[in-house]
């Protein structure tokens, strides 16, 4: 029989990724999509049935509450979803291989291309919850922490990715403000996704960070999408940290990534490299199978 795996967060911007590309990834696992309509996950008697039932042999965490935003303005209600959920799957999953999505956010930004070594000390509710989620399931050593930072995507409703966010910002006859001085290594979903998969099939439990190779601030990430979204034209605004407004947002989340590459099957692109290297092919741009060796 072909072992199980449960993806949470089926129907967000990763977890639909893996969802639907896993039978080619991750070689011989029968995958079991759960999104927030199949399961509440701060439900914790419903959470132990479904996992009584589907008799996992893995699980990939990455259902989360992850607008900063919404965080900030829901700070309980974000730590049983990112922080109590996660602790408690963690535990149902203790005799299992168990890789869980975090963040970034878990460091301040004084820095830059932080490694896993580094310490962090997270400055927003976001990265609190990460990091102390972290702390449940790094307990156990067969499991497995992925930090990530920003990922590019399509979702079904067109709401997911950060490059949603601002075309739907344009729709809606709005500008997008991007700081020249806040750095990011972004990610589309597909290699994220991918990235997934393989440390599935190679058992290497532990801490590890996934980004792209490359640091761009946010405002030449907005310049590198403008071939591939001319709806931006004109509606992206050169700004400045220094006049944020809002929750806490970290200067600098480069992440290393040296420690991860040398699991995967394939070079971990940078996000400029990966749209300069794209055609227009009807593909989804942000999929691995889009063009990646």
């Amino acid at each position: 029989m072909a072992p199980h795996a449960i993806i949470t967060g089926a129907a967000g911007l990763i977890g639909q990724y893996v969802v639907r590309n896993a039978s080619r990834w991750a070689s011989g696992w029968e995958v079991h999509g759960l999104s927030r309509a199949d399961l509440d996950l701060t439900d914790s008697s419903a959470a132990e049935r479904v996992w009584r039932a589907i008799k996992a042999d893995a699980v990939i965490h990455c259902a989360a509450m992850s607008r900063t935003k919404d965080c900030e303005q829901h700070p309980e209600l974000a730590r049983r979803i990112n922080v109590e959920a996660t602790a408690h799957l963690a535990r149902l999953s203790k005799d299992i291989p168990f890789i869980f999505l975090s963040s970034g956010e878990v460091f301040d930004g004084a820095g830059s291309w932080y490694r896993e070594s580094d310490r962090a000390s997270p400055i927003n509710i976001y990265g609190k919850n990460k990091l102390e989620a972290e702390h449940y399931v790094l307990q156990n050593p067969h499991h497995t922490t992925v930090r990530i930072v920003l990922t590019a995507g399509t979702s079904e409703h067109g709401n997911r990715s950060f490059v949603e966010d601002m075309c739907r910002a344009v729709q809606n006859g709005g500008n997008v403000t991007l700081y020249a001085d806040e750095f990011r290594c972004p990610l589309p979903a597909g290699v994220i996704a991918r990235a997934m998969c393989e440390l599935l099939d190679r058992n290497q439990p532990g801490l590890y960070h996934l980004g792209g190779c490359e640091r761009l601030s946010r405002w030449e990430i907005g310049q590198a999408l403008l071939p591939w979204y001319p709806e931006l034209r004109g509606h992206l605004i050169q700004g400045s940290s220094r006049d944020h407004q809002g929750a806490p947002r970290p200067a600098d989340l480069s992440l290393n990534c040296d420690k991860l590459q040398r699991l995967l099957s394939f070079q971990i692109p940078g996000f400029g490299s990966w749209l300069t290297s794209r055609t227009h092919t009807g593909t989804d741009l942000w999929d691995f199978e889009a063009g990646v060796s």
